[in-house]
């Protein structure tokens, strides 16, 4: 009913700059984020603290768990202005970080036992709603007036408009997948699985806000694929081979091994003929579509009776080159996006999608069969190849 109820677009509506296009296209998947960890978290509000118990071994009464909620309440009252000056004075962008950790921490607690703690935590989810509904938005016009600056608007202030019209029209939808989201983590973990989930959405907008999501997120998918391809190459090639000769003929694994190894010396000495010309945001777009589409092609091959050898073969040393040019990359790429004093942790927060992708895809390997577990290996990486191109894009607006 929303998108029949919508207006067509004026014809004579300006189209949106440049600048303001891509400031939406920066700030709306992080906004999202922000809004979805939030709304992770109401389903479960009651039933979390709920079932927390006393020291008498009785559950929390609802009075209890009213003084609860209205300890957030208050601290959003007594502290808003406070920290709407503080994020004046440190910057709208560092203000909206700041609500990734408050949150996250106020939401980490709901698993306490411990009454105090739980007090403690929405303290901190108070103090984090606050800047939830002033430093985003605040940051975004910031940023819109810095691109009127820049540009000569035709309409002022109607681009800033059109983006908080999509924001809030999506934050609908976002709203609406939370409930199952939200039911999908309680029946997982619990009441506090919401929170946790909550927890780690904010853990990734963070990432986002630092300027660091799209790397993290190209070195996810790539490595999950890689991992992936690890146990699907030797059974597709030996049906490969079993079908170009015989089923007696063997396969000889430590040769492949080898050529894999000579496959991945050729894409990494492409690269270090690249670099100098190229900018390594460039050459991940190259690297992870060549990826992507080698996978496609395996895929295929592996789910044909017959799967042709040259073709498959092909494939695979293509991939394996296009593995041995990621590795400089990504570690060129995260030397420029994450900040030194964090790397450790910020690498390590991004492989448990990698492996969380990997154990998903092993779990389900029986249903899916080598040319499913493939063409997963494809389609993550063609996620890796879409954020390859944001990142060139943002790169190439910086210069």
């Amino acid at each position: 009913l929303k998108a029949l109820s919508s207006s067509p677009k004026d014809p004579a509506s300006p189209p949106p700059s440049p600048g303001h296009r891509a400031l939406r296209g920066r700030f709306l998947p992080l906004f999202l984020l922000l809004r979805l960890a939030d709304w992770l978290q109401g389903p479960y509000f009651y039933s979390v603290y709920a079932s927390k118990l006393l020291p008498s071994g009785d559950p929390y009464p609802l009075s209890l768990i009213s003084n609860l909620f209205l300890v957030g309440f208050l601290s959003t009252a007594l502290a808003g202005p406070a920290l709407g000056r503080l994020s004046d004075s440190l910057g709208r962008r560092r203000a909206t970080l700041s609500f990734t950790l408050v949150y996250a921490l106020g939401a980490l607690t709901a698993s306490s036992p411990l009454l105090p703690l739980l007090f403690l935590g929405r303290v901190l989810s108070g103090l984090g709603t606050s800047l939830l509904h002033s430093a985003p938005e605040a940051w975004l016009v910031t940023e819109a007036a810095a691109v009127d600056s820049a540009e000569t608007p035709a309409s002022p202030g109607t681009d800033l408009s059109r983006t908080f019209g999509a924001a809030y029209a999506l934050d609908s939808l976002v709203a609406i997948a939370a409930g199952p989201l939200a039911a999908a983590a309680a029946s997982s973990r619990g009441p506090s699985g919401p929170f946790q989930l909550s927890a780690a959405v904010l853990a990734v907008a963070g990432a986002g806000v630092a300027g660091i999501f799209l790397t993290g997120m190209i070195q996810s998918l790539f490595e999950a694929a890689m991992y992936i391809f690890v146990l699907q190459w030797a059974p597709s090639l030996s049906s490969a081979i079993s079908s170009a000769f015989s089923p007696s003929t063997p396969t000889p694994y430590g040769v492949i091994f080898s050529c894999f190894m000579a496959s991945c010396l050729f894409g990494s000495t492409v690269f270090s003929s690249l670099i100098g010309r190229v900018p390594a945001e460039r050459v991940a777009v190259l690297l992870t579509t060549l990826a992507s589409a080698a996978m496609a092609v395996a895929a295929y091959c592996s789910s044909l009776p017959a799967p042709p050898l040259l073709a498959l073969t092909l494939a695979y040393f293509t991939f394996e080159a296009t593995v041995g040019a990621y590795f400089p990359t990504v570690g060129t790429l995260r030397s420029k996006n994450l900040p030194d004093s964090h790397r450790s942790v910020i690498m390590n927060l991004f492989g448990v999608p990698l492996n969380l992708l990997v154990v998903a895809v092993f779990l389900s390997i029986n249903s899916l069969g080598v040319a499913g577990a493939l063409g997963v290996s494809s389609g993550i990486l063609a996620l890796a190849a879409a954020a390859s191109f944001e990142l060139n894009r943002i790169a190439g607006e910086k210069q």
